[in-house]
């Protein structure tokens, strides 16, 4: 799948409804007991791009960036306003917003994740968006510095130590990041009078494995 590294207007996705779902495969039995199972592995994310439209210009703003992407072709970035931070939302990221895993004293590669959490249960996340800039790393209590003791590939999300983090050695990321999405729909229904009379078009977009 070709991906492209531009990010949807943020402007535009501001507004926007979506979230993540699950699959869940329900078995009810005979004795009315239940079992649950699921094939994902991990959560897909996805959204509604047209319920950011807030004049002609997004529209135009809109189909430009539709046309570009040739529909479903090409999957690009989305910023979700709702989850886009390695901490919470209302404070910027700091190198121990999350624990990413342990050194070895041999693997100099580690891929940035994020942890839900609730009660005893957690959910480990893969991020392989993150954005450029933003990313801060720390081992244990002491912050590190980017371009000297590590590099980040902002498009795959995994940070690269410059030496090999000792074992046992906790490391910790903080970040923004972006959610890898591609449009779920072929066409746009526009109407410039039913979107002055306050209607907006359907713009289908999901989360793309990659």
């Amino acid at each position: 799948m070709a991906f492209h590294e531009v990010r949807f207007p943020p402007t535009l996705s501001f507004g926007s409804v979506g979230g993540p779902q699950r699959r869940t495969d329900v078995v009810t039995l005979a004795n009315g007991f239940e079992e649950r199972n699921t094939p994902w592995a991990h959560s897909r994310r996805s959204y509604d791009a047209g319920l950011g439209m807030r004049s002609i210009d997004d529209l135009q703003v809109l189909i430009g960036f539709f046309e570009a992407r040739l529909g479903q072709m090409h999957g690009f970035r989305w910023k979700d306003w709702a989850d886009y931070k390695s901490g919470r939302a209302t404070l910027d990221p700091v190198f121990d917003d999350q624990s990413i895993g342990y050194g070895n004293g041999v693997d100099r590669d580690f891929q940035i994740m994020k942890t839900y959490r609730s009660g005893e249960q957690m959910y480990r996340r893969p991020i392989k968006k993150p954005v450029a800039g933003s990313v801060k790393v720390g081992v244990e209590q002491d912050e590190l510095q980017e371009g000297l003791d590590y590099e980040v590939n902002a498009n795959t999300g995994i940070i690269t130590f410059a030496h090999p983090p000792d074992p046992d050695m906790e490391i910790y990321a903080g970040y923004e990041f972006d959610v890898p999405v591609r449009f779920d729909t072929d066409r746009i229904l526009t109407s410039v009078e039913s979107f002055q009379a306050g209607q907006v078009p359907s713009v289908p977009v999901i989360e793309v494995r990659i």
